[in-house]
C-alpha cells in the first residue's frame, strides 16, 4: 500500500536534517559483523546512509584502499577520474576517497572549482584517455544514483567506463570488508589537506570536452535552425553545470529554470513508500 502522502509535496518535516547527516557520516562507526554494516556491492557500487552506519567514512575508507589494490594488481598505471553528484554525502566521501588514493600514490583527476560530475562525464574522460595512452585509466563514481538524498554510494568504473561487472565488484567487496573487520589496520591515508597539496590530486575540466563532443552526435545545427525555445531544469542535481556548458558553447535559445543545487531534493514530491526519491519510472515521484 502506497504511503499517505505518496505522489504528494514534501512536508518540511520530512526535509532531510543535512548538518545531522554529514557528522553521522565522520561520527558513525560501523560494525562488520552486522550484516546491514557491512560493503555491499549492488549496481557496481555500495550504498546506504550514514545515520544507518551503512555509509560512513570507514565504508569509504576501506573500499577505496580496496580499489587502489585493485588497480595496482591489474597494472593500471594511469589516472583514476573521480566524480561526484549532488547527495549530500558525496562531498565528503570524496574528502575521504582522497585521502586514500593519494597515501597510496594514486593519481586522481577531481573536477576543477568543485563542479558535480554527471556519470556520463567519468565515463567520457575515462575513454578518452584510454584511446591515446598506454597507462589505463579507470574511475570512481560517488552518487548514490536515484536514492534519497539522505543515502549515499560508491562506485567504481574500470577501464571500459562502465559499471564494473561482479567479477569485479566481488573482488573489491571481500577486500574491504576484510579491512572493515581489521579495524581499518591495511587503509593508508593521509590527512585531507596532505592530499590535495600532493603531487596525486590534480583538477580536471570534465565539462568541457564532453559538451564539445556532443556535436559529432548530435545536429546541433539543425536543432538551433529550427527556431525552438529549449528549457533545462536540472532538477537540483549534478547535470547544472551540463546544461549551462550546452548553452555557452552552442549559443542555444534555452532557458535553465530552478538554476541551483538541492541536495535535500525537496522539490520533489513523495514516492510510493514516503520517501523522497529521483526515480523517473516512479508515477508517485
Amino acid at each position: 500500500m502506497a504511503d499517505k502522502l505518496a505522489g504528494q509535496p514534501v512536508p518540511k518535516e520530512r526535509i532531510i536534517n543535512l548538518p545531522r547527516l554529514v557528522s553521522d557520516y565522520f561520527s558513525f562507526e560501523p560494525d562488520p559483523s552486522v550484516p546491514n554494516q557491512r560493503a555491499a556491492f549492488g549496481t557496481s557500487g555500495h550504498r546506504g546512509g550514514s545515520m544507518k552506519k551503512s555509509f560512513n567514512e570507514n565504508h569509504v575508507l576501506a573500499i577505496t584502499q580496496a580499489v587502489c589494490e585493485y588497480r595496482n594488481e591489474k597494472g593500471y598505471k594511469g589516472p583514476l577520474y573521480m566524480g561526484i553528484d549532488s547527495h549530500a554525502l558525496s562531498t565528503p566521501a570524496q574528502m575521504t576517497a582522497l585521502r586514500v588514493c593519494a597515501a597510496n600514490r594514486v593519481t586522481v583527476r577531481i573536477a576543477k572549482d568543485d563542479e558535480y560530475t554527471p556519470t556520463p562525464l567519468v565515463s567520457f574522460a575515462i575513454l578518452q584517455h584510454n584511446r591515446v595512452s598506454t597507462e589505463t585509466a579507470d574511475g570512481i563514481v560517488i552518487t548514490p544514483s536515484h536514492n534519497p538524498p539522505e543515502d549515499g554510494g560508491f562506485k567504481y568504473n574500470p577501464p571500459n567506463g562502465g559499471p564494473a561487472d561482479t567479477d569485479v565488484t566481488a573482488v573489491v567487496e571481500k577486500r574491504a570488508n576484510e579491512i572493515l573487520e581489521k579495524g581499518l589496520q591495511d587503509v593508508k591515508a593521509l590527512s585531507y589537506e596532505e592530499a590535495l597539496r600532493s603531487p596525486y590530486v590534480e583538477p580536471y575540466d570534465f565539462i568541457t570536452p564532453y559538451v564539445e563532443s556532443l556535436k559529432e552526435i548530435i545536429d546541433i545545427d539543425a536543432i538551433k535552425q529550427s527556431g525552438l525555445r529549449l528549457g533545462a531544469d536540472p532538477l537540483g542535481g549534478s547535470a547544472l553545470g551540463v546544461y549551462k556548458k550546452i548553452k555557452e558553447v552552442y549559443d542555444l535559445n534555452m532557458e535553465i529554470v530552478n538554476p541551483y543545487i538541492d541536495p535535500t531534493f525537496s522539490f520533489m514530491t513523495l514516492d510510493h513508500d514516503g520517501k523522497i526519491r529521483m526515480d523517473c519510472s516512479s508515477p508517485y515521484a
